[in-house]
């Protein structure tokens, strides 16, 4: 039975985990191309600095506030409807950036983006735990997650590459890079209505026996009819992990917003140069998601796969800063972001194991509308910050303590871990 298990896990990872990433990839990729955008965007149609900074974070308006509705969409509809609509919309509304004039059509653009987005993490975790085994729980929930930093290193030069073509019917290069990286969206959520099955019985690629098992013991073995269970909100267990995910995502976010410009002033390298110092967390990134999850499942244990790798990330970001621009801080940088990746690719499967199928749902999205929130609370921070001191040593350790904090609740939910009572 162990050689069946790890056949039928390979055909999950291929025929289902993979291309989920590819959609979280798409996704990514519409959602921070704008932050290219702006090199020539901005000054095309006027927008001032402010206007700009406002219009890429009111995307989180509309990311946050689409969560739970996207997910109860899915679970009335099924996956392959979900997924279909949901990518459709974004993909219009991504391509409708290229066609923005005013302040307000891109403000309403990035609302309705992060409207269509928003479920999209949560409703993929939700949809692989009925395919997903304790055994398998990590690697299957942390794989869609590489599609994060995999967009940031290939988005940028798409991104470039795009915008220095010549574009076709005169369009400005912004444009054609928000129609051009739409596009495949479009096409893809059309495939996605064929492809995805709604369920391990609706799965013509796995066997009898195989959907059998998974019935019995797939971490999600929800009933599409059965209600959801709301009481597991009160659980101080899910507030805490959603507490240590938002701590988690928001050194990510730290980064994202503001790596580029932290190596700007500590440097005198050039924007392609940049580009290449920025893309080397996210390199590092990948790895840790991949590795730390497949060792988290092989030996079971979650916790310290978590809190570790949070200490040592929080530890290379303040030595990356103190070596600055030099091999050493370039090294610090690379260890950084592959131990950040490491803490999130372990991470879902913490949470998760404590809850039924009648919580699934509503504890899953509870805890990444907290998460994703460090996108809004966090870079602004930084900023702030920054404002206040002048430079970015205060943001630096801003962001180093938060990570610091993730490993202490890691702890604390360690000690406290009652997974044998679940919500």
């Amino acid at each position: 039975m162990e050689t069946g298990l790890e056949a039928m896990a390979g055909k999950i990872r291929w025929r289902l985990i993979v291309p989920a990433i590819l959609f979280m990839l798409l996704s990514s990729i519409d959602r921070v191309n704008v932050s290219f955008a702006a090199l020539q965007m901005n000054a095309d149609l006027g927008f001032t600095p402010s206007q700009y900074g406002f219009g890429a974070g009111i995307l989180f308006v509309g990311f946050l506030a689409g969560q739970y509705p996207s997910v109860l969409l899915q679970q009335r509809i099924g996956m392959r409807r979900w997924m279909a609509i949901c990518a459709l919309l974004w993909g219009i509304c991504a391509g409708g950036m290229a066609f923005i004039e005013t302040h307000w059509q891109f403000y309403t653009l990035r609302v309705l983006l992060g409207l269509a987005e928003g479920g999209l993490a949560p409703g993929i975790v939700l949809y692989l735990s009925q395919f997903a085994t304790e055994r398998e729980r990590a690697t299957t929930f942390a794989m869609p997650m590489i599609a994060i930093p995999l967009s940031i290193v290939i988005g940028g030069p798409l991104s470039g590459w795009l915008m220095s073509m010549d574009p076709p019917f005169g369009m400005a290069g912004w444009r054609w890079m928000f129609l051009g990286e739409a596009l495949p969206t479009l096409v893809f959520g059309v495939a996605a209505y064929f492809y995805f099955p709604d369920r391990p019985g609706d799965a013509k690629w796995l066997d009898a026996k195989e959907k059998d098992w998974l019935s019995r013991n797939a971490a999600n073995r929800r009933d599409t009819a059965q209600a959801n269970d709301w009481s597991v909100l009160r659980r101080p267990l899910v507030w805490a992990s959603a507490l240590l995910w938002f701590c988690l995502l928001s050194g990510s976010y730290g980064v994202i917003f503001w790596l580029p410009q932290i190596v700007k002033q500590m440097t005198s390298l050039s924007p392609v140069e940049i580009g290449l110092v920025n893309a080397l967390p996210w390199i590092g990134n990948i790895f840790g998601i991949y590795f730390n999850s497949k060792h988290s499942d092989r030996t079971g244990e979650r916790f310290w796969h978590i809190a570790i790798p949070a200490t040592v990330a929080a530890l290379a970001i303040l030595s990356a800063a103190a070596a600055g621009a030099t091999p050493l801080g370039l090294l610090a940088l690379l260890v950084a972001g592959t131990a950040l990746g490491a803490a999130q690719g372990a991470f879902w499967a913490l949470p998760t194991r404590m809850f039924t199928p009648a919580t699934f749902a509503v504890g899953a999205v509870a805890i990444n509308i907290a998460g994703s929130s460090g996108g809004l609370i966090v870079p602004h921070l930084v900023g702030l910050v920054r404002e206040k001191t002048g430079a970015f040593t205060a943001p630096i350790w801003l962001i180093a303590g938060i990570l610091l904090l993730a490993a202490v609740i890691v702890l604390i939910l360690r000690r406290n871990d009652s997974t044998k009572a679940p919500a």
